[in-house]
């Protein structure tokens, strides 16, 4: 374990940003909303195992295709962090924008699913997201897992998949509440602002460090 204790200050650069941004409204809120509202929190939860899988997919497909590029240029990582960088400022840009005119999010409607349904729909999502796609790219430029072996790499991907279940969870228990999910559109605003204010830091942070 002493190699992965080496790595943990990229693996917690890493995960704040995926914290945030597996947390952030999206159409994985929009589903679960659906599913939780309207089937209950059993077939949401099981959403969120299938989202939790595509996640860990893109993270090693990622890493995987981050290490190729690195292996044949020098120069690639600080392209990919300038890029990442960017691509932060510009969630921070949107959330910013959404904090002055909250969009209202909408439940989807959602047939009724049998529990291996409900894994693939969550599964589906996540992979097919061209957002999600972009999002572990930034994450990729921090860079968490360079020059380590098979043990950090793998400590790295069920950690962010953890997280990914965590936060698509706790969304699937408090939407199936109506209570809830009214309090959620009253306090849309505070909340976009606070991730614009977070992606703004982010960005700032990946641009200006020396990885």
């Amino acid at each position: 374990m002493t190699d992965v204790a080496l790595y943990l200050p990229g693996f917690l650069a890493a995960y704040a940003i995926l914290l945030v941004g597996a947390s952030s409204p999206g159409p994985a809120v929009a589903m679960l909303m659906g599913i939780a509202s309207s089937q209950g929190r059993a077939p949401a939860l099981i959403t969120c195992l299938g989202i939790a899988a595509g996640s860990a997919t893109l993270n090693i497909l990622t890493l995987m295709g981050v290490g190729l590029i690195l292996s044949q240029a020098a120069w690639a990582m600080t392209a990919l962090r300038v890029l990442g960088a960017a691509y932060l400022a510009y969630l921070a840009y949107g959330a910013f924008r959404k904090a002055l005119a909250p969009p209202h999010i909408t439940a989807q409607t959602v047939a009724p699913l049998s529990a291996k349904a409900a894994f693939a729909k969550g599964y589906a999502l996540q992979i097919t997201n061209p957002k999600a796609i972009a999002f572990w790219l930034a994450i990729a430029a921090v860079a968490a897992t360079d020059g380590g072996g098979w043990l950090v790499i793998t400590a790295f991907v069920l950690g962010a998949a953890l997280i990914s279940f965590l936060c698509h969870g706790v969304w699937a228990l408090l939407l199936s509440s109506r209570a809830v999910r009214i309090a959620y559109q009253k306090a849309r605003a505070w909340i976009e602002g606070a991730l614009g204010a977070f992606f703004a830091f982010a960005a700032f942070k990946l641009a200006t460090t020396r990885i």
